[in-house]
């Protein structure tokens, strides 16, 4: 299956273990970014002040939750549009899509958290119709669409609707850095949804490396 019909200039990818995992194989430029709306939106805006040549088509993938019980770990899922909640206003932003047959396009949501409990999910899915969640697609696409940027959006489900994930509140701080030692408590007080997480995780990586191992 080919996912895409274009090249991409650069690949943006959260930092940590999804950046690890996609840089050891990409033969395409690869720019980490933090974990998080706010501390994205931030990096991004710094990162284009600095910036000497703007790319023309960027993609911007990594792992996501999914809403829908459509969707399990593993599978890859390219957003059509992504939608966000600010000052209680719902904004939607239609992504650039140019994929393949047989490619799983969905309506994704940017939240400003970590969706924990299948309530949650649920509350998003009803709501807006949204079927994948993630912390920062609606930034790359607020901040590098204005400048004519080409963005696609793609990510890989590590979490199913139908679980909860530990409750990993205060583990990532406002740099969008993921903190271990907060982390490792809060996994071990849920071991089972910590289970859970970290198998899906790894199933999630193993395929992020072989999209970009296809696509480089």
């Amino acid at each position: 299956m080919t996912l895409f019909q274009n090249n991409f200039d650069l690949i943006f990818i959260p930092q940590g273990s999804e950046y690890r995992s996609v840089c050891r194989v990409s033969k395409i430029p690869v720019v980490s970014i933090p974990m998080g709306y706010t501390a994205s939106k931030l990096f991004l805006q710094q990162w284009l002040e600095s910036c000497p040549n703007f790319p023309r088509q960027v993609l911007l993938m990594g792992l996501a939750g999914s809403l829908s019980p459509r969707y399990q770990s593993g599978e890859i899922v390219v957003y059509q549009q992504c939608g966000n909640l600010e000052n209680n206003q719902v904004r939607w932003r239609d992504c650039h899509v140019s994929v393949g047959e047989n490619v799983n396009l969905v309506r994704g949501w940017t939240s400003d958290r970590i969706i924990c409990t299948t309530l949650e999910k649920q509350h998003l899915y009803k709501t807006y119709d949204a079927e994948v969640v993630d912390m920062e697609g609606f930034a790359i696409l607020e901040v590098l669409q204005p400048m004519g940027i080409k963005v696609t959006l793609l990510r890989v489900i590590s979490d199913d609707a139908q679980h909860n994930l530990p409750n990993l509140e205060g583990t990532i701080n406002t740099n969008g850095q993921l903190q271990p030692i907060p982390l490792a408590i809060k996994m071990l007080q849920q071991p089972l949804a910590s289970l859970g997480l970290i198998q899906g995780s790894l199933k999630g990586l193993k395929v992020l490396k072989q999209v970009v191992r296809e696509i480089s």
